[in-house]
């Protein structure tokens, strides 16, 4: 528009977003693809059908023992992270957009799960749409919530706002 200060960017408020985050909820099961080859899920078996989906890639919300996953041919990524409004799950926000890109770049399938598959790996998948795919927080909050309910805390909506308005700037050239 003509005018406009592009530099004025500014993510959507918090409470614009839990608006969206909060309308027109419906069932959705424990595992939904929010992306090609990509979920998110509050249960965490790969060695179970309704969870495996040709799955090759699992990021799990916290350090599991490497024996368990170990024989499924499962590649994981753990990510220790509190669903606390004051967690900084942005130090995790590149690692886990690295993994997830890395494995659909080589036709993988990534399930990303925690407790109920709504905060943290929402979050994280959040962060990959935006940092990969190029699109802002409410087109991938829209994204994502085509196929699954999702309610990240309001810590990591403040943090997923710093990260859009970063990637805005530097869209921007600034």
């Amino acid at each position: 528009m003509e005018g406009e200060d592009k530099g004025s960017y500014e993510a959507p408020p918090t409470c614009t977003l839990l608006d969206v985050l909060l309308k027109n909820r419906r069932p959705t099961g424990a595992v939904n693809q929010v992306w090609p080859r990509l979920y998110l899920s509050n249960t965490c078996n790969p060695k179970s059908n309704q969870t495996n989906n040709g799955l090759t890639h699992l990021i799990l919300h916290v350090m599991n023992l490497p024996g368990y996953y170990g024989d499924t041919g499962v590649a994981y990524l753990g990510v220790e992270a509190d669903d606390s409004k004051d967690f900084d799950i942005s130090q995790f926000f590149s690692e886990t957009a690295e993994f997830i890109h890395t494995a659909l770049t080589q036709n993988g399938v990534v399930l990303v799960h925690c407790a109920r598959g709504i905060s943290r790996s929402a979050a994280l998948v959040l962060a990959f749409l935006m940092i990969k795919r190029g699109l802002s927080l409410m087109e991938a909050v829209e994204t994502v919530r085509k196929h699954r309910n999702i309610l990240p805390n309001v810590g990591f909506l403040n943090q997923l706002r710093k990260l859009d308005s970063q990637l805005h700037r530097r869209t921007e050239g600034h």
